[in-house]
């Protein structure tokens, strides 16, 4: 999995007109959705167990991190699409033995295939991490396994890739300025692209914005990294661009680094072979575990992990996946991982041990719906409607006039009444904007105001200011103005 990535150069910029910029999307091709199915546990089902609980729940495509034989006769026969890795320590024989690779192949691929429906052959895992002294060695280990799969007629169906870590974007903030380690551009990723486009294939990537966030939990706005909108968003200062999730800010980064490699790149698919939130633990500092960066503790719940799979999820099958930089691009997820596998990390209080979709009795962890049934991404989760500074002081007045005027208590914010104060349009329109969308029952379409507000699904704390409204406001009625706080 990714580095946690220090955005020293992020900035959140909210637009200034008057309204608020909209990312068109256009419908992407078809994207499909997957699973990445670890088995680091020792209490997890057996394999003929998985595949039932796949097919009951619509999976139709598993990434595994080996070519383990049980798995993939167990694959046999259901349609399911797999993708089987080369593991990191293989890396050297297949890059220097052309016959060592085509044995690999020939035992692990093309002994299950077709009844095994691989479509896939994953060459490491995040080498540039785990086994940096290989890095000279993926490309060539690459293009020996092609060599094998195209002496055994299987290259057309089965296209090799390997999965970086998001790190690899050494640049990533803003996204126009996206651009890979000065180390591995031009040694490795640019001959690995070349690789890829003459092959047909993809560039696989890892995602966890989540992860960003549990490092950084002070400088994302959370519905930003959960997918929530409408957010804040930030704006590119370059392309002026507006991102409305910090996955899609990535995502933009990783293509601009391959553009600065290629202008020949600018259509290849990038395709997301690990990307999860998780429902509990922390990050631990230390013990050399490249996510274990620091405490980061109660960031990780079961809500949070909800809403982001379920937005991330919903988002894929819409086909609804473009970005600024890339408004048709498609959107292959992996989503990491199938199950909570506790031989991960330090123990149960780390974050990686908490990564499943299902715990390992095959009960899951929080809804989801792999067919596309549109699962809220957290059932009776709390919201709040705040203001958007970005529209301007004029349009917030006339909203917050129009709020107070359609049945928002506007009563705590008159002069010398407990919340007039501070005394700003930002302030008061924030307090008018929720108690209408509370008092319509939080529905659809009572938190828009033009553009004027948007909704948030974490509670904001500390204190109630236009500098930092969303860090400010906390609900309806002041409970204690000398904080300058308002409590529901």
């Amino acid at each position: 999995m990714q580095h946690i990535m220090a955005f020293t150069r992020l900035l959140v910029v909210l637009l200034g007109a008057a309204f608020p910029l909209l990312l068109l999307f256009s419908p992407a091709v078809a994207s499909e959705l997957g699973v990445s199915y670890g088995r680091v546990a020792n209490d997890l089902p057996d394999p003929s167990s998985v595949v039932k609980l796949l097919g009951d729940n619509g999976i139709t495509m598993v990434r595994i991190y080996d070519a383990n034989s049980n798995v993939l006769s167990s694959l046999a026969n259901t349609g399911i699409k797999v993708m089987v890795m080369l593991p990191n320590e293989n890396l050297a024989d297949a890059a220097s033995s052309s016959d060592k690779a085509l044995q690999w192949v020939q035992n692990n691929v093309a002994a299950y295939y077709p009844a095994t429906n691989i479509h896939g052959v994953a060459v490491g895992n995040e080498v540039f991490n785990s086994k940096p002294d290989q890095n000279l060695n993926l490309v060539p280990a690459m293009t020996n396994i092609q060599k094998a799969l195209a002496q055994l007629n299987l290259a057309d169906a089965i296209k090799v890739t390997t999965p970086i870590a998001f790190n690899a974007v050494a640049v990533s903030w803003p996204p126009s300025s996206g651009a890979f380690g000065d180390d591995i551009a031009q040694l490795v990723m640019k001959p690995m692209l070349q690789f890829l486009q003459q092959t047909g294939s993809y560039l696989s990537v890892n995602y966890y914005p989540y992860l960003t966030y549990m490092a950084q939990p002070d400088t994302f706005n959370l519905d930003y990294v959960l997918g929530n909108n409408p957010n804040p968003g930030a704006v590119d200062p370059d392309t002026q661009f507006k991102y409305n999730s910090l996955l899609d800010a990535q995502r933009d980064a990783t293509y601009y680094a391959m553009d600065k490699l290629g202008a020949s790149y600018s259509n290849m698919a990038v395709h997301h072979t690990e990307h999860g939130a998780p429902s509990g633990g922390s990050l631990r500092g230390g013990g050399g575990g490249h996510r274990r960066l620091l405490q980061a503790g109660g960031v990780a719940t079961i809500a949070n992990a909800q809403t982001y799979i379920n937005n991330l999820m919903n988002r894929v099958l819409s086909g609804n996946t473009g970005t600024p930089h890339r408004p048709n691009a498609d959107m292959n997820v992996y989503i990491f991982a199938l199950f909570n596998e506790d031989q991960k990390g330090t123990g149960a209080g780390d974050v990686e041990q908490h990564f499943g979709l299902f715990y390992p009795n095959m009960q899951k962890v929080y809804e989801f719906d792999f067919r596309g049934g549109g699962v809220p991404p957290a059932p009776g989760a709390e919201s709040w409607c705040v203001a958007n500074a970005s529209v301007g002081e004029s349009w917030l007045q006339a909203a917050l006039e129009y709020a107070c005027g359609h049945g928002a208590d506007c009563s705590a914010i008159q002069p010398g009444a407990a919340c007039f104060e501070p005394d700003t349009v930002v302030a008061h329109a924030s307090y008018a904007f929720n108690s209408y969308y509370q008092r319509n029952g939080r529905s659809n379409g009572t938190c828009d105001f033009n553009g004027a507000g948007y909704i948030v699904y974490q509670e904001p704390a500390g204190e109630f200011s236009a500098s930092s409204l969303a860090a400010a406001f906390r609900g309806l009625v002041c409970r204690s103005c000398k904080l300058q706080t308002c409590k529901q």
